[in-house]
């Protein structure tokens, strides 16, 4: 891939620009509440990307997405312009050479719900309280 679309593996100064677009759908997403902050954020991404598998795409970084390898669970997938492919290069890239994937998502969020299930996830478990927000989520799972 080339251009907007470009992947690559994320660094330390991209946690800038990926706690912005994480900011930017909290702030325009009414049932997620306030969130932690843009400065949280970005400390939680900066922390979180060596123990994580971490790939960005974009320049500039238009999306990134976070997968730990122990457990194989997507941690978080952000784009800043969705309907553009750049969450389906992500999701391809985490599933290259891997037979399962989880993830979580909240449960009112059923734009990403649809995104997933066109990826090939399904719905294993709901209504899980567990999280640190408040909001119920869903488990889904990705086999090859």
């Amino acid at each position: 891939m080339s251009g907007s679309h470009e992947l690559r593996p994320g660094r330390p100064e991209d946690a800038p620009a990926c706690a912005k677009i994480v900011s930017d759908w909290i702030a325009g997403t009414a049932w997620i509440g306030d969130g932690p902050g843009y400065a949280a954020l970005e400390t939680a991404i900066a922390e979180g990307m060596p123990l994580r598998e971490f790939h960005v795409i974009g320049d500039p970084v238009a999306g990134y997405l976070s997968l730990n390898r122990e457990t194989q669970q997507v941690m978080g997938l952000y784009v800043a312009r969705p309907g553009e492919g750049l969450g389906r290069a992500l999701m391809d890239r985490a599933k290259d050479g891997r037979t399962y994937l989880q993830l979580r998502s909240h449960t009112p969020n059923t734009a990403a719900h649809r995104f997933y299930e066109r990826e090939g996830f399904r719905v294993v478990e709901r209504d899980l309280m567990d999280g640190s927000d408040g909001v119920p989520e869903i488990r889904m799972e990705w086999r090859a």
